[in-house]
């Protein structure tokens, strides 16, 4: 038995909890690999909307043990509110939920060291969603952070009051930056007893039994591979690898442990945030996808910056993830447009390429675009394969002639209903 990954090819923001949720039956596991709350994944069924940041999309099934990997940075005040929201609709996750103890800790000074950093860049920021993320990951990476299992030692707080008072230190580097713990770090020690609720497990003992004993993982990212810290448009990028080599590190499976590679991606494009995206609409078209894609940031609330697919951006993400099935999400989106563009070379150094080159900033590379016909009318109450429209199957079939990799999934609304399974494989 080999270890699934489901991750986002874009910039974040593809739909993976929608189709982790569909996926979920299949497995016995569902484990998220790396990031933290920055992350926001978005679930509707039964008419109700319900978003995640920490905890993996496998929760709202039965009988399904959700594992947060040693590779994610965890916020306990943040977590606490996860699972009060979960209590509210109904779902208990104290026995269906367990935590690594190698996953990392985010303390409230990690939260104003990134706001203090974000500050002082001013234009040059990278559009962090100030959650202390990069801070946490700077302090694993520094060997100075606090882990999971460390809850458990007697030396906890004093080990938590070292860290804090170094933060505070470099937090006085930054002096037009203002700030107060007292009411914060109250509140962050309450959420630490509270996590105490949940087991902490040595996840990578766990996880590689798991896949002995005959039962399927399905490892969930965060975030998108044009995030990565090595393979993103760097700077502006997370702090952890989105990538499926992330589901090794922040799980503790083997590489020849891994099995398919789900992709997810829009049939267009979004970011949020700061940095180069060569697709990108900044007109009346631009406001009009956002519109009809409901495009703003389920973490931040921030609108997503629009654009039309870009293939060369697509095939790299395909490239460095190895992935072996497509998803294609908000199909029914553009059936707002008559006709679409798709961005299927780049012009780069006066000549034209079909590869993702170092620098996409807009005075380094220029997209060609190729226009294609698209499917008028309301696609979100489809859900017969046989009636996917005409030129809905010629795009999906350009992008799977393109790409080499077949389109399994075909997202056609939010709803978990709204999900059209072309591979047969995975009914």
């Amino acid at each position: 038995m080999k270890a699934d990954v489901l991750l986002g090819l874009q910039w974040g923001d593809e739909g993976k909890g929608k189709i982790v949720d569909v996926l979920t039956p299949k497995y016995g596991v569902i484990a998220r690999f790396q990031g933290g709350p920055n992350a926001g994944h978005t679930l509707i069924f039964d008419g109700e909307k319900h978003v995640l940041h920490t905890i993996p999309s496998g929760i709202f099934r039965d009988n399904i043990l959700n594992v947060i990997g040693n590779g994610v940075v965890i916020d306990p005040v943040i977590f606490q509110r996860e699972v009060e929201g979960l209590l509210k609709s109904g779902v208990s996750p104290f026995n269906a939920l367990v935590i690594a103890r190698k996953a990392h800790l985010i303390m409230p000074t990690h939260g104003h060291l990134d706001a203090a950093s974000e500050q002082a860049k001013g234009k040059a920021k990278i559009g962090s969603t100030l959650k202390g993320i990069g801070p946490t990951y700077m302090d694993k990476t520094g060997r100075n952070g606090l882990r999971i299992g460390d809850i458990e030692s007697p030396s906890f707080k004093e080990r938590f009051t070292q860290l804090r008072d170094k933060h505070v230190h470099i937090l006085g580097q930054y002096p037009n930056y203002e700030y107060d713990l007292t009411e914060s770090e109250t509140k962050w020690l309450e959420a630490i007893e509270f996590l105490k609720k949940f087991k902490f497990i040595d996840s990578e003992h766990v996880l590689n039994n798991t896949l002995k004993s005959g039962k399927g993982i399905l490892a969930e990212g965060a975030q998108g591979t044009m995030l990565d810290i090595d393979f993103g448009t760097y700077p502006f990028v997370t702090s952890s690898n989105t990538i499926t080599a992330g589901a090794c590190t922040g799980l503790g499976l083997p590489p020849n442990k891994i099995g398919d590679v789900f992709g997810i991606f829009k049939a267009y494009c979004t970011r949020v945030g700061s940095g180069p995206f060569p697709t990108e609409l900044l007109g009346e078209t631009g406001e009009k996808l956002r519109a009809a894609g409901s495009e703003f940031g389920a973490t931040t609330g921030r609108p997503r910056r629009c654009g039309w697919l870009d293939l060369p951006q697509l095939k790299y993400a395909i490239m460095v993830n190895g992935v072996t099935q497509l998803c294609m999400m908000k199909a029914d989106v553009l059936g707002e447009f008559d006709e679409i563009q798709v961005c299927t070379h780049y012009i780069y150094k006066d000549e034209e390429i079909d590869y993702l080159p170092y620098g996409i900033e807009p005075n380094e590379v220029q997209p060609v675009y190729k226009t294609f016909e698209c499917w008028p009318g309301d696609l979100t109450g489809l859900r017969n394969v046989e009636n996917i429209p005409a030129s809905l199957n010629a795009y999906v079939k350009m992008i799977e002639e393109e790409t080499g990799v077949p389109i399994s999934i075909l997202s056609v609304g939010p709803d978990r209903e709204q999900t059209l399974i072309l591979n047969a494989d995975l009914k």
